[in-house]
């Protein structure tokens, strides 16, 4: 589509790219200030489906094309050749839309780290009363939670007894009970905290963009994939886009604000001119400002998923397909909001070290009343759970970039997951903690008997085992890095300004500099609500 763009109607002080996690708080916290006039653009629909509010409708919405953008990752070494589905949400609300509803801001130290890499504002000091002022928590108002802000926290609402078992086992083996992992130290066992409402998924739209939907001073437009931002010079202008097969062009008055996560953020970028000279030129776009660390330091959290058979108990395999154990989970969900159909994939968490070497928790455990080969598939026949370890701090680092300036061209994603000696050795003592926490004795009960990665699996082929077994947790970030000026691979700085261009912010997962030892969505929205602060008050 090469025709010349048409004016989008209306004028704005700022256009946002990308209405997932971070884009919805920003258009709510910008729109706040009625003199501010604010336009939001989503590539995905509406969340108009019922599966992006029951909670367990993730399991139909990962690897659906109307909810996920459908990324897959370049073939792996360090997974021995395989590549993996890379689900990114393409609606209203983006991957909270989708994702697992875990509430984890990860540890004081992540951010301690930041800070000491030259960016201030961003230690943990900093950050925890952001994270206080986002939240109405179920907990109550003290000095780490707050309540009456948008981002709903709730406990879970199902149990399960073999989940009960493997929390006691976690404790037997010495890891710390702990009622919540949002203090800035979350090593130990216990039950994760999810943004739903009364069994419902608060997702970012719900929670910060339909409060804000009605206000006249925002606009939010669905089905407008971006293709490159405007640019006079080195100051950003605004965007392209394209909808319903019209390209569209639309002015920033303020500032243009990239919004669309760590896989479209840098996408939008390289297919503008920014970004490292040699891959632009390679992937046929023209270089307006040499960014070499555009793409560079993609970071994410891979899990070794092991999965054991269990015996003397009910998991979700069974209930699953059970007629009458349907019929109750709905009937259940329909009158209590409870049960089954409010879970999250996984209930129960265990923050621990993988050996003796790391002086703070460097992996975390996601486990699974269930079991199946990978998401969008169904679930096993067999009663079983998933127990997937992955490593909070990983050294590896890969690389995104586009194959071509087409808007519809496929990012080119390479993990480069298990590629230092390091994260080897992690995702194979992983294994090791596994195999032991489910020989505990409170787990006797049930038997369980280890079907993945399987119990003829030697001890000295784990390492072969963690790259047959390993999979993503759906947590890229640091495409955008923010960084000190001195950083040659910073793409924004600690303001979140591009650098070497004006008017142009990164705003969303992909400026982490490193990944926060937990699920990523909630730093996210805290990245988002800081952001937004600082525009306000540019």
């Amino acid at each position: 589509m090469t025709a010349t763009p048409t004016a989008f109607p209306g004028t704005y002080d700022y256009v946002i790219a990308g209405a997932g996690s971070a884009g919805c708080v920003i258009a709510n916290r910008l729109s706040a200030d009625p003199s501010n006039k604010v336009l939001l653009l989503e590539a995905g629909g509406r969340d108009n489906w019922i599966w992006f509010h029951i909670p367990v409708g993730y399991l139909f919405a990962i690897g659906n094309p109307r909810s996920d953008w459908m990324f897959e990752t370049t073939p792996q070494a360090g997974l021995n050749g395989r590549a993996l589905n890379y689900p990114r949400g393409k609606v209203l609300g983006g991957s909270s839309a989708i994702n697992a509803m875990i509430t984890m801001r990860g540890q004081a130290a992540d951010y301690d780290g930041w800070q000491a890499l030259g960016l201030d504002g961003w230690g943990w000091q900093d950050v925890l009363p952001v994270f206080r002022d986002l939240e109405d928590h179920f907990l109550g108002e003290s000095t780490i939670h707050g309540t009456g802000g948008d981002w709903r926290v709730e406990p879970p609402r199902v149990r399960w007894q073999i989940l009960d078992a493997i929390h006691a086992a976690a404790v037997e083996m010495g890891v710390p009970a702990i009622a919540d992992f949002n203090t800035g130290d979350n090593e130990g066992a216990g039950y994760f905290h999810v943004n739903q409402k009364a069994g419902r998924r608060w997702s970012a739209a719900r929670g910060f963009l339909k409060p804000a939907a009605k206000r006249p001073n925002l606009r939010v437009e669905t089905g407008a994939m971006i293709e490159t931002i405007m640019l006079d010079g080195k100051r950003a202008t605004g965007l392209i886009f394209e909808k319903n097969d019209q390209r569209y062009s639309v002015k920033a008055e303020r500032e243009t604000i990239l919004s669309a996560g760590s896989i479209g953020s840098p996408q939008i970028l390289q297919r503008s001119g920014i970004g490292p000279a040699a891959t632009l030129k390679a992937a046929g776009v023209e270089p307006v400002h040499d960014l070499p660390g555009v793409g560079a330091n993609l970071q994410d959290h891979l899990q070794q998923r092991a999965i054991y058979k269990v015996s003397n108990t009910v998991t979700l395999n069974q209930t699953y397909y059970s007629l009458f154990g349907k019929a109750a989970m709905g009937l259940d969900y329909l009158f209590r909001r409870r049960g089954p159909l409010t879970m999250a994939p996984s209930q129960l968490g265990i923050f621990t070290r993988s050996s003796e070497d790391h002086s703070r928790a460097n992996i975390q455990f996601h486990v699974q009343p269930l079991s199946l080969d990978k998401f969008g598939e169904p679930l096993h026949r067999f009663p079983a759970v998933t127990v997937a370890a992955c490593n909070l701090r990983p050294s590896s680092r890969g690389n995104l970039r586009i194959s071509g300036p087409a808007i519809d061209a496929p990012p080119v994603i390479d993990p480069n997951y298990l590629d230092t000696e390091e994260d080897q050795r992690v995702a194979a003592d992983a294994i090791r903690v596994t195999r032991k926490l489910m020989q505990q004795s409170a787990l006797s009960a049930f038997a369980p008997r280890e079907y993945l990665p399987g119990s003829s699996v030697e001890d000295a082929d784990l390492t072969q085992a963690a790259g047959d077994i390993g999979t993503t947790i759906f947590h890229p970030v640091g495409t955008a890095k923010m960084g000190a000026d001195s950083d040659p691979m910073a793409v924004v700085n600690d303001t979140l300004q591009v650098k070497g261009i004006s008017h142009l912010r990164v705003i969303d997962a992909s400026v982490m500099p490193t990944i926060t030892s937990g699920n990523t969505n909630t730093p996210t929205i805290m990245i988002a609500a800081k952001g937004a602060d600082i525009l306000a008050r540019a």
